[in-house]
């Protein structure tokens, strides 16, 4: 499905929260949406490497890193795996790395930034949590919508206008 954040925006005023701009899109997708998974960690990848390994299918992996810029919370393996098990898409509030392999897999990404090193893998992480940045708090079971205009957020799953 093709998404166009700003048709969403003139559709459903009413529901729609739009992220702060600070996201660049680096998937082989530029457009996905879902119903949203959480994920809150800091520098360690454990919990969102259990994830991906999970079917995706009409689900979006939104990972609250702190907006750390220092370790890289996505790399191309994580993303083909994701890709390879249907999610839709991985929001990373923080930094991905192997942003040219991503940007060929069939995978919609949006980060703030790219980082060549890894994370350590403690298992120290939060699933399933309500997270806020950008001014806006993504809880799971809503949905989130995203494209190079940006992310969006919505209580209920939202089609686009004909």
């Amino acid at each position: 499905m093709h998404y166009i954040t700003p048709d969403l925006c003139d559709a459903y005023p009413e529901l729609v929260q739009v992220v702060e701009p600070m996201f660049a899109n680096y998937g082989g997708r530029d457009s996905f949406g879902g119903q949203i998974v959480t994920i809150k960690c800091h520098e360690d990848n454990s919990l969102v490497k259990e994830q991906v390994d999970q079917p995706g299918q009409g689900r979006v992996l939104v990972v609250d890193g702190g907006g750390s810029l220092r370790r890289a919370l996505l790399g191309d393996m994580l993303a083909e795996k994701a890709a390879k098990n249907g999610w839709e898409g991985i929001v990373v509030y923080g930094c991905i790395r192997d942003v040219d392999v991503i940007a060929q897999t069939h995978l919609g990404v949006q980060a703030i930034g790219s980082h060549p090193m890894k994370t350590d893998k403690r298992g120290i992480g939060d699933l399933n949590v309500a997270v806020t940045f950008g001014g806006v708090t993504f809880r799971p079971g809503d949905y989130v919508y995203a494209d190079n205009n940006g992310i969006i957020v919505a209580p209920q799953a939202l089609s686009m206008p004909e």
